[in-house]
């Protein structure tokens, strides 16, 4: 049974529980995976401009058939774009690419250039990235915005100095790596967070006391993983290019007991 529940952002718009992430996807394996998670029933598609297949992507969402309003995109702003005229501009780039009139969201995939100067905050270009955004949503072309991989402190800058704050954080959560303090802040500032790499790339299978739990509930690990991020109150979102995995990935009818819960919060990296 596919997972269909639902969170509410800030802005009071609805966001489906689970994504399917299309990291480290070809465009011509995301148009495949896309068309084959939305027929299946997926509800969210989790992209990113510098994933190079928003095309893919696109195509997939057409191939389908549904209704544009029947499911939920998300793509990202390279970590490099720190600019108000190249964040209009790759906005738009964006949704021609996906041939679709707007995008349930859209995030600012890193605080810092990849290659930028890792001591500087840039506080004042992330602002000027928000301004882009913050109109781009006023506009409708944005049905919500947010971050990703943002701290505290970068969070703060936002919150702080901009007219709309930020409504989704994007961040590594999975067994062995939860940064609670960091989730807490975003709770507390009803910031939806967002679980990427729910399964540690697959580093996850090599724990043993993590195969033995998710035997013990009769799921992949993977399952296990999704339902952890789940029951910590987070988005997780999965990645796969196989099809029977993509579908498994999304049956999570099973509850992992307060007492498993805390096992595996004690797990470390």
């Amino acid at each position: 049974m596919i997972y269909r529940e639902t969170y509410t952002l800030s802005n009071g718009n609805t966001i489906p529980k689970i994504a399917l992430g299309t990291w480290q996807t070809s465009d011509e394996d995301a148009e495949r995976v896309v068309k084959y998670a939305l027929d299946i029933g997926y509800l969210h598609i989790d992209n990113a401009i510098a994933y190079g297949n928003e095309v893919g992507v696109g195509k997939g969402m057409k191939a389908s058939g549904k209704k544009r309003e029947s499911y939920f995109i998300t793509s990202k702003l390279p970590a490099e774009i720190k600019s108000y005229d190249e964040a209009v501009r790759h906005i738009n780039e964006s949704l021609e690419r996906l041939v679709t009139p707007y995008i349930d969201l859209m995030l600012i995939h890193w605080p810092r250039p990849w290659c930028g100067d890792p001591n500087k905050t840039y506080n004042e270009e992330n602002l000027a990235v928000w301004k882009a955004f913050e109109e781009a949503y006023e506009a409708g072309k944005l049905k919500a915005i947010g971050v990703s991989n943002f701290s505290v402190e970068d969070l703060q800058n936002l919150l702080d100095n901009a007219k709309i704050k930020p409504m989704v954080n994007q961040i590594r959560v999975h067994i062995g790596h939860v940064p609670h303090e960091l989730i807490e802040f975003c709770k507390a500032n009803d910031i939806l967070v967002e679980s990427y790499s729910p399964n540690a790339t697959g580093r996850l299978s090599a724990k043993k006391e993590i195969t033995d739990m998710a035997a013990k509930y009769g799921v992949s690990v993977s399952q296990l993983a999704n339902r952890f991020d789940l029951q910590l109150g987070t988005l997780p979102l999965p990645k796969s290019v196989h099809e029977e995995y993509i579908k498994q990935n999304t049956e999570l009818d099973f509850v992992i007991s307060d007492e498993d819960m805390k096992a595996l919060l004690e797990i470390k990296e």
